[in-house]
């Protein structure tokens, strides 16, 4: 349940937003608290973006708010002299005293976003375009953040792609039962132990460290209301070091399968081949250049991962007690579980295929990055 905040008292310490007039709770996200606030300004209506980060799953807001500000003024710098810079990169609103967030007497971090016009999100992949876009665009997130100068960035959230230390949370979790629940889902816990084997892959390989975005799901990118064009990434609160194909994997589970995140209905969730080489040429097109091959010989792998690491993480958060993640409905994490799961089967079955694929891309380099032509 969305917890109700006093908007009109935190729009006080945030003075350049202007008049304020009215909120409405936004978004379906599963972790902050986000508001739509309408202000009058000079005369003209204008719109802004609160969010409370949620100290309960990042326990330590200034290194995450320290993170953003060092990143949003980083792609600012990049923008630079780019005629639509304002609906490119999210922009932080400094409180009154020149801070880029504020902590109310309770002890919430607060931050404000300018509105970004004439662009949406979308919870589901409708076209192999749009999966070209949002990839796209995070890849050319990834690459203007790839010379941040100077200290490494905060770890958020510690070992959040660690997939060896996520079955190891879902071992604890069993052994506790801590709400009794071990015995609804033993066919998951089956499942996930028996593809141990897959989850040091990527650490093992020693890959490079980038600045990844660690959420790559289509919700997270706005797309122009005209031209289609990913424009802006949103949701930074994970934005960290990392290995570039977390956020490759992530943009594999959330945008191949046509079923929600939550579907009961299994027969539904599968993993579209056509979504999935959008997905390659439109990631790298964009970051193709400072990919090493390595980090390109496991795209295809890193989907299977980071789809069945995602699994392990709603099962875990079911079998404490749903601690983690907003529920709306009994079992909600289990649905969630389960679907992650058959998505793994799915990309199981078409793995070999995927890794073709980004080798043909990957020799083809220069012809292969164009938009994908459109399924009939």
């Amino acid at each position: 349940m969305h917890t109700t905040h006093d908007i009109r008292s935190i729009a006080e310490h945030f003075p350049s937003c202007g008049e304020f007039q009215g909120t409405v709770p936004w978004g379906k996200g599963h972790i902050n608290d986000t508001y739509c606030a309408e202000f009058n300004r000079l005369g003209a209506s204008v719109r802004f973006i609160f969010q409370r980060v949620n100290r309960n799953v990042f326990r330590n807001p200034v290194a995450l708010m320290e993170n953003v500000e060092r990143v949003t003024a980083h792609l600012a710098s990049k923008l630079n002299g780019h005629p639509d810079a304002g609906r490119r990169a999210l922009r932080l609103v400094r409180t009154g005293s020149g801070c880029a967030w504020h902590v109310d007497d309770a002890g919430n971090h607060w931050r404000v976003y300018p509105f970004i016009t004439a662009a949406s999100t979308y919870d589901s992949v409708r076209t192999p375009e749009q999966a070209f876009q949002a990839a796209k665009a995070f890849g050319h997130f990834q690459k203007m953040l790839a010379d941040l100068p100077s200290p490494r960035l905060h770890d958020t959230i510690p070992d959040f792609h660690h997939t060896p230390k996520r079955l190891a949370a879902l071992e604890n979790a069993i052994e506790a039962d801590a709400v009794n629940r071990a015995h609804l889902c033993r066919e998951e816990i089956q499942f996930a132990f028996a593809r141990k084997s897959i989850v040091g892959r990527l650490l093992e390989a020693q890959l490079p460290e980038r600045v990844t975005h660690n959420d790559t799901k289509l919700n997270n990118v706005m797309l122009d209301d005209v031209t289609g064009e990913g424009i802006c990434v949103l949701d930074l609160d994970t934005v960290m070091p990392g290995v570039a194909l977390y956020d490759f994997g992530d943009m594999v589970r959330t945008a191949t399968s046509p079923a929600a995140e939550d579907e009961r209905d299994l027969s539904k969730v599968t993993m579209r081949f056509p979504m999935f080489e959008a997905l390659v040429r439109g990631y790298l097109g964009a970051a193709g250049d400072f990919l090493t091959p390595d980090e390109a010989r496991w795209l295809a792998f890193s989907g299977k991962l980071i789809t069945f690491e995602t699994g392990l993480r709603f099962l875990t958060d079911f079998l404490a007690g749903d601690g983690y993640f907003k529920t709306h409905r009994e079992f909600h994490n289990l649905d969630r579980c389960r679907t992650q799961f058959r998505l793994v089967e799915s990309i199981e079955l078409q793995e070999k295929a995927m890794r073709q694929l980004v080798e043909e891309i990957g020799r083809g380099r220069r012809g292969a990055f164009d938009s994908p032509r459109p399924v009939h």
